[in-house]
């Protein structure tokens, strides 16, 4: 881990420290701010006593980042053009990293303060697209360019999709199980199973399930949150030392080797449907062996990049042998064949097993570029866990009596965390970000209704507008922040 800062400046090795510190913050912060998202209605219906529930749950989002994967880390990496991250001298990515993440850590603490379960994720993501948008107006580049907006669209979708699944999967889960075992002991409130019977705890089966569904979604939780807080490290990295970061310096020959036998077989698949791809590849043209110093992402060079990537992976073992700026160029050519063999795959005239090599193709030739060190991993992993274990009073009460007019029964608390656990699993599992706090608030509201228990307006409104709120407040405040830095640093 230490060698990151060997041959930086003091200035450079100091806010690269300060950027790193900035992002366990971040991870610490969310840690708290998401936990009782994992453990309001398992310590709402007293499954668990509150300190065991939130240890309990520290350690299983401690091993959901350790075994969640990379896809929903590299998701919020690219939300950002490559020419960005690859093309910003030292003191622009540093204002880059501390402005999206001032944002992301001011506007995560001040929703947590206000009891708000705001969520983690929009305020991320909108950090990120106000860095991209507010360069992009600085520089004069089109605002179409300063954010990949495929990427940032497909987030977003996902994250406005996810709480209305959630409302409708919880409400429909509840009624069947009201419609079904109407006198089930599940749909007491622990008040009821207090005063009718005499218990404290939920019945055994009940309190298993809740118990379950807890420590599940902590774990999902893990998987999906953690795997933000890994893409935040990458981008610092990248985006401060990207001669050390743009492709994995210990990947082994073999690694290397099928990124270069994946970009012959791009090429061989590109000529085999040369009727199809001639005019989006400039197939029929003579290709120009070597590329501008200004490459971008434009398919028609595809043919080129392919020569110029194999022509300088050839023999090659190491990455550490090549210069910086060739470790550079190669991720940059990687990633952008990676989008164009991504937009060839969707066209109508591509035969199906071509699509599906083109698939495996794509894995190959960026399983050096998307990756993640092992003491990136942990040391989120243990920000996360560490941060899970405090902070939770302030918004379990909100979850557990504030959305329903009435409170929460043992069988909303179960259905509410089931449906999250397998939502938030899902979207881990398809690489899409997600917000823990709106799926699970949103669930909690399908079971008010379902359970016909009314819903508070005045804590629906605040959570709606924190809703509303969150990603635009967050892209003003990095935009803001990035114009202050750029202004500073000229």
């Amino acid at each position: 881990m230490f060698d990151l800062f060997s041959g930086l400046s003091v200035t450079v090795g100091i806010s690269l420290f300060l950027a790193l510190a900035f992002v366990f913050c971040f991870e610490f912060i969310n840690g708290f701010h998401d936990t009782a998202n994992a453990v309001a209605t398992v310590i709402y219906t007293r499954a668990m006593p509150p300190h065991l529930a939130v240890i309990c749950s520290g350690i299983f989002n401690f091993f959901g980042v350790l075994l969640g994967g990379l896809g929903v880390a590299y998701a919020i990496v690219h939300l950002l053009p490559v020419d960005l991250l690859l093309n910003v001298a030292s003191a622009q990515g540093m204002v880059m990293v501390f402005s999206l993440l001032a944002a992301a850590i001011l506007w995560n603490f001040g929703t947590w303060y206000l009891a708000l379960p705001a969520s983690s994720s929009h305020t991320l993501i909108g950090s990120i697209l106000g860095v991209g948008l507010a360069n992009a107006l600085l520089n004069e580049i089109p605002l179409a360019a300063g954010v990949n907006w495929k990427k940032a669209i497909d987030v977003m979708l996902s994250l406005v999709v996810s709480p209305t699944v959630g409302f409708a999967c919880a409400a429909l889960l509840l009624w069947i199980f009201i419609r079904f075992w109407p006198t089930s002991r599940m749909h007491k409130t622990p008040t009821m199973r207090q005063n009718i019977d005499g218990k404290k705890h939920p019945p055994f089966w009940t309190r298993l399930s809740l118990v379950g569904s807890a420590m599940g979604m902590s774990f999902v939780h893990g998987s999906n949150d953690g795997q933000k807080g890994i893409g935040l490290v990458m981008l610092v990295l990248i985006g401060i030392v990207p001669g050390k970061f743009v492709v994995n310096l210990d990947a082994t020959p073999l690694e290397i080797q099928r990124a270069y036998d994946s970009a012959t077989h791009l090429q061989q698949i590109y000529e085999r449907n040369a009727p199809v791809l001639s005019e989006m590849l400039a197939l029929g043209k003579l290709p120009n062996h070597t590329l501008p110093a200004q490459f971008k992402c434009d398919p028609t060079a595809s043919i080129p990049a392919i020569q110029e990537l194999t022509t300088t992976l050839e023999g090659v073992t190491d990455y550490r042998t090549l210069s910086d700026e060739n470790r550079r160029k190669m991720r940059r050519i990687m990633l952008c064949l990676d989008d164009t063999a991504k937009k060839v795959s969707a066209l109508p005239g591509i035969p199906a097993k071509e699509k599906k090599d083109l698939k495996k193709l794509r894995a190959d030739l960026t399983a050096t570029t998307e990756y993640a060190p092992y003491w990136v991993v942990v040391g989120i992993a243990l920000a996360l866990g560490l941060g899970t274990m405090i902070g939770w009073k302030r918004v379990v009460k909100t979850v557990g009596e504030k959305i329903g007019q009435k409170s929460m029964t043992y069988g909303q608390g179960a259905c509410a965390q089931a449906v999250a656990m397998c939502g938030i699993g899902l979207a881990t599992f398809f690489g899409l970000p997600v917000s823990t706090t709106h799926v699970l608030s949103s669930g909690v509201a399908g079971t008010m209704v379902a359970n016909r228990s009314g819903l508070q307006g005045g804590t629906v409104r605040h959570i709606l507008i924190a809703w509303v709120l969150t990603m635009p407040a967050s892209m003003l405040l990095s935009a803001g922040f990035y114009w202050l830095g750029s202004v500073l640093v000229r």
